[in-house]
């Protein structure tokens, strides 16, 4: 099992950049579907992304249609919006013979519309206040894989930083 975060169209390279960082230390897997807001070796990023852009697995897509066939089980593809009914923390995460997708949109535009309402059952909310349009994008897909990793008992992440433990024991 593997998690995926999946960003469509992202414009703004220090969100992937930053993004890339939660998914270096998460062990999730990147997924950009273009066209993107800039180029992959931005210099900016980079910098967001800072030095481990060793530890990213980053899979690029022509486009959405192209990520979609690769979806394993689309049952397990999930999309983030502001206008879901459904919380985020209400789906069970902890089929650990599953890959888990979530598709993050746009930061200016989210998700196609027309993709939206056919999917409406995938769609996730981060439950938030009406006074701002949206969460940053870097925060909402550290929110979200935090939730699955809690869920999936942080399989496969440290949980105790050992250089404390062994300075402690």
């Amino acid at each position: 099992m593997t998690n995926h975060i999946v960003l469509f169209e992202p414009l703004m390279p220090a969100n992937t950049g930053n993004i890339a960082r939660t998914c270096a230390g998460t062990n999730t897997i990147l997924h950009l579907i273009r066209p993107l807001g800039f180029a992959l070796d931005d210099k900016h990023l980079k910098r967001a992304g800072l030095d481990y852009w060793d530890h990213v697995q980053l899979v690029i897509h022509d486009d959405l249609t192209d990520f979609l066939q690769q979806v394993k089980d689309p049952h397990y593809l999930y999309l983030i919006s502001k206008f879901a009914d459904q919380s985020y923390t209400a789906v069970d995460y902890t089929d650990t013979t599953q890959d888990h997708y979530f598709l993050f949109g746009k930061e200016t535009t989210g998700l196609p519309e027309k993709f939206m309402r056919q999917n409406y059952e995938k769609c996730l909310r981060i439950p938030m206040t009406d006074n701002i349009r949206a969460l940053n994008l870097a925060n909402s897909c550290a929110i979200v894989i935090y939730e699955a990793l809690r869920q999936q008992q942080f399989a496969g992440l440290e949980l105790q930083h050992h250089y404390l433990h062994d300075k402690l024991h």
